[in-house]
Formats: structure tokens, C-alpha cells, sequence
């Protein structure tokens, strides 16, 4: 029988022939990876050209994620399909018709905000979370039609609920974890997580150390003690991994990733350099450390299976082709 498909729904890698060789030791079959956190559209494209390199080099490796059929064809020849996301809105501008545009270029994934308002919605930094703006609800409704994931990983509480609401289709939340476990506005509440569950979308564990309990000191067992515990309330088919490995990078990315062009000054808040991984998931390679903890505290085989990359196949299945296909 064929291994079940393993998919990590959420990295920023500084990418290489290295980490391409990692996710083929830890068993990925698809990995999603942020082209933008906050790039115009034409610098969103100079990232697209980047990895047009990359598939034409590393051909033996990666392959482009358009659909699920991709992450089969990936596993069935020993490689990673690579599926393309933005976490902001700022790929399209202002621009409505922008949206079917970066969803032809290979866009599966944006978020409508990333930590601040934007002209879509409220990030989860922002003292007055005012909900989807008219423009966030007619930019919805053109993702829902063309097949571009709705993803809510760094938006307000209330902001995230619209959303969900809104949304014709399952909405996402590629990286986050529960709030009860580690208490951060960034992390999700339990109204947000039922609220996802009951309408089929799927979030993914995070495994930044920001978004964890004890940060980078974090102990596979209590993570993996905290899905079981979010599966017992939710349902196991609600969830999947969304590392938000930012394997490789330094100061420079991060100050990008917080800051973009908004702010020059910084504060006494800001960390110089990515916080460390914990010691059981430093790189892609350390991917099956996760089944083997998920198996520890008492998942069989079709569950751990399902929270490694069923369950985002299963949302893949159902969520990229455009509504009038």
C-alpha cells in the first residue's frame, strides 16, 4: 500500500537544493510557500520568476502545486509539490480583477490581512478589529468564484468570524494553535476554531515557538498532547500541520515580515533574529518525528495520517477549482 500523503500547509524557508533534499528525508509530498507577506503584484511576480528557477533546477525534487492530483503525482515520484500562497492581501493591489490573475499565476492561499488592518480586513495586532470592509466582502466572494483559499492565520478575532460567515466556501487557517494552550492574540479562541470546524475548513499546528507553549523549549509530547486534546473538541477532521518553518532566514526577513514599508522606527518588542525551533523540529527532515509523537499519546494509524496530510488533501480536493469549471 501506498505511504499516506504528508503536506505542510504553511512555510517561508530560505529556499535551496538543501531544504528541497530535507523535505524529500522527512517524507513531504506538498509543502504551501508564502510568495508574499508584503509584496505589490509586480514584486509578487519577481517571487513567482524566482521559483520558476527553482522547479527548472531542481527538477527531481519539486514540481508546481496547481491541485490535489499534483500531490499525488509528487508522491508517486519521490518529490514535493510546492503550492503557492500570499500571507496579505497586497498582491492585489486594489485591484478586484487582480484576484483570477494571481490565481492563474499559481496563487492558492491568500490571507485577507497579515497583523495589521488592511483594505480587506483587521489584523490580530490592531486595538479596533472592525470586521471585513466592503471591499474584504467583494474580494471573498471572487476567491470563492475562482478557487483562491480565503486564509484567516493572522487576522482579528472578529475579522476571522466574518470571514468564516461570509465565505461560501471552507475558509483556512494555515498556522496557528489554540489561544487556551498558548495564550497570544495571534493564537485562535475556541469560538474561532468551532466556528472554522463547523463549516469544513481545516487549520494547521503550528510549530513556531512564538505560537507554542514554553516557545522553542516546547516538548514534542505536550504539542502533541495539545492536538489530541483540540481533536477531542473539534473533531479530527478539522485539522492538519502548518509549520511555519522559517528555516534559514535571518534579522533582515524578519523586520520585513513584521514592518514591511509601514514603519521605520522600530521598538524595544522587536526580536533581531527568528526565535529557535525546538530540537525535534529544526527542518523539513524532522517531519516524522510528528507521527511518531502523535502515536505516542494514542492516535492510530488513519488518524495521524489524517492530521499529516489527508485532511489538507481532502480540502486541496475541494477547494482550488473555480466555481464555474
Amino acid at each position: 500500500m501506498a505511504p499516506a500523503h504528508r503536506i505542510d500547509c504553511l512555510q517561508y524557508a530560505a529556499w535551496s537544493p538543501r531544504i528541497f533534499e530535507e523535505m524529500a528525508a522527512g517524507g513531504l509530498h506538498a509543502v504551501h510557500a508564502t510568495v508574499a507577506y508584503h509584496e505589490n503584484f509586480r514584486e509578487t511576480v519577481a517571487r513567482l520568476e524566482e521559483w520558476n528557477r527553482f522547479f527548472a533546477r531542481n527538477p527531481e525534487r519539486i514540481l508546481r502545486g496547481r491541485d490535489a492530483a499534483d500531490v499525488r503525482r509528487a508522491r508517486e515520484t519521490g518529490r514535493t509539490a510546492i503550492f503557492f500562497g500570499a500571507q496579505n492581501c497586497s498582491p492585489i493591489e486594489d485591484d478586484l480583477g487582480l484576484v483570477e490573475v494571481c490565481r492563474d499565476l499559481g496563487l492558492r492561499f491568500m490571507q485577507l490581512t497579515y497583523n495589521n488592518q488592511s483594505p480587506l480586513a483587521a489584523g490580530y495586532l490592531e486595538e479596533r478589529d472592525c470586521g471585513v470592509t466592503r471591499f474584504g466582502r467583494e474580494v471573498i466572494a471572487e476567491m470563492n468564484r475562482v478557487g483562491l483559499v480565503v486564509d484567516m492565520s493572522h487576522s482579528g478575532e472578529r475579522s476571522t468570524l466574518e470571514a468564516i460567515e461570509i465565505s461560501e466556501r471552507p475558509v483556512a487557517i494555515t498556522h496557528a494553535n489554540p489561544a487556551r494552550w498558548r495564550e497570544t492574540p495571534r493564537n485562535k479562541s475556541e469560538e474561532v476554531i468551532a466556528a472554522l470546524a463547523a463549516g469544513g475548513g481545516v487549520m494547521g499546528f503550528s510549530l513556531y515557538p512564538h505560537h507554542m507553549k514554553d516557545g522553542g523549549a516546547c516538548r514534542l509530547d505536550d504539542f502533541c498532547r495539545m492536538v489530541a486534546e483540540t481533536v477531542e473538541r473539534h473533531g479530527a477532521e478539522s485539522f492538519g500541520i502548518g509549520s511555519d518553518l522559517c528555516q534559514g532566514h535571518g534579522g533582515d526577513v524578519l523586520a520585513w515580515m513584521r514592518d514591511g514599508r509601514w514603519r521605520f522606527g522600530k521598538d524595544d518588542s522587536d526580536s533581531a533574529e527568528f526565535p529557535p525551533q525546538p530540537e525535534w523540529f529544526r527542518t523539513n527532515a524532522d517531519f516524522p518525528n510528528l507521527a511518531e509523537g502523535l502515536r505516542k499519546v494514542g492516535f492510530n494509524e488513519s488518524e495521524t495520517d489524517a492530521l499529516l496530510g489527508e485532511n489538507w488533501l481532502r480540502f486541496f480536493e475541494s477547494s482550488f477549482t473555480p466555481r464555474d469549471e
